[in-house]
């Protein structure tokens, strides 16, 4: 298998430093939903499991497409799946602005930006710099895209927290849709394809996915993959809520987001380091065992605002670290040819985590009036994960190989 890359459209840096910007402002909307749920739910009467749904169908309409807009970009063009992604994303963000019912909220917060979200998508992103940059630094790269996704978190929780106290919740996500539009003219800095390398074989998508679900590590991965969706939306959509519960602002929430995303920048750059230096796969194991024992530790002391900052410090150094070395491992197993699609199906499991992390916090939140059941289960999970990914190979799959004529 080649370990080539193939040259970019423009200079490296210009691809990667759009790419890193695309990421940032997609991400960094995505993650400021959350401070719209008390807004939200109070003015419209909707409940917290209407809008925990609304925000899961997003992660599963989310995880459903990516694989295909993964397949999309590596055999259409990166550039024009990104700009079509930005324009629906747009869409659904500001139509969530005239959304009075829940039944309504889950087609346009749900599914329109869901899919939007898919087609422009980090995961798009590092599909483009898979196939540009040579794979000894893939690694590092996935970790500096990861980073700048990280960055978008931190810079629009405190954003989309202004626009809601100055303009309300409505004139908030108008703006912020808006704002997703800028991503249109830069990726035309990511245009170009993932062509087939020499000595691996190009295989239909059908074939492709049936070969690399019969890879024993792949599955594994993304099995695991799953408990990080898990935790992430979960703390994502229903941590400023919680504190709001334990008596805490909902500044305080929008800045524990902010510095999730703070930290994360951190912990995604030493991530993507580390992953060109040690095995990826005890690094996963290490992450998910570490983010259990973070939540354990938050459960066992009084929430104030120096806990709750000091949670989402550690969380964001172990947030998006699994992204790096999740994506790293595709790329090793399979090549970059089908990097695009075949991380797009390890997110669908990570989406699936997503949508029950969400859905089940705004069921358990209706039902005893507290978050506690889901955070124990976040416990349980992590544990679980830290041991699925311990038997993977970091070898590369020969069912990929070309045939010999």
């Amino acid at each position: 298998m080649s370990t080539s890359s193939i040259r970019p459209a423009v200079p490296l840096l210009v691809l990667i430093i759009a790419g890193c910007i695309i990421a940032a402002i997609g991400n960094g909307i995505r993650t400021s939903f959350g401070l719209f749920t008390l807004p939200m739910t109070t003015d419209l009467g909707l409940s917290r499991e209407g809008w925990g749904m609304a925000m899961a169908i997003q992660n599963l309409a989310w995880g459903i497409a990516q694989p295909f807009a993964g397949n999309f970009a590596d055999r259409v063009g990166t550039g024009r799946t990104i700009a079509a992604g930005a324009v629906v994303y747009a869409a659904g963000v500001i139509l969530m602005a005239f959304s009075p019912t829940a039944g309504i909220m889950m087609v346009t917060g749900g599914i329109i930006t869901g899919v939007g979200i898919a087609i422009c998508s980090f995961s798009v992103v590092m599909a483009a710099f898979g196939r540009s940059v040579p794979v000894e630094k893939r690694s590092l790269i996935f970790g500096v895209a990861t980073a700048a996704s990280s960055f978008g978190q931190f810079a629009f929780a405190p954003i989309s927290q202004g626009f809601i106290n100055a303009f309300g919740w409505q004139t908030a996500l108008i703006y912020l849709g808006m704002m997703l539009l800028l991503i249109i003219p830069l990726s035309f800095a990511l245009r170009g394809k993932t062509e087939q390398t020499v000595g691996q074989a190009d295989l239909p998508f059908m074939e492709a996915l049936s070969k690399a679900w019969g890879y024993g590590s792949y599955r594994l991965l993304v099995i695991g993959f799953f408990v990080c969706g898990f935790h992430l939306a979960f703390i994502n959509v229903h941590m400023p809520a919680y504190l709001v519960q334990c008596g805490l602002s909902p500044e305080v929430g929008s800045w524990t987001i902010a510095v999730i995303g703070l930290f994360n920048i951190v912990g995604s750059l030493l991530s993507g380091y580390l992953g060109g230096k040690l095995p990826k796969q005890m690094l996963l194991a290490t992450i998910y065992f570490l983010r259990a024992v973070a939540i354990g530790l938050f459960m066992l002391f009084p929430v104030t605002e120096l806990t709750a900052y000091t949670f989402a410090a550690a969380m964001g150094v172990l947030w998006l670290s699994t992204v790096p070395l999740t994506a790293g491992l595709v790329s090793l197993f399979f090549g970059a040819r089908y990097m695009g699609m075949l991380y797009g199906i390890a997110f669908f499991s990570h989406q699936l985590g997503s949508f029950m992390g969400v859905w089940l916090g705004g069921v358990v939140f209706d039902l005893t009036g507290h978050y506690d059941l889901v955070w124990y289960l976040g416990i349980v999970l992590g544990l679980a994960s830290a041991a699925i990914h311990i038997p993977i190979n970091e070898r590369s799959a020969t069912s990929f190989a070309m045939k010999p004529a």
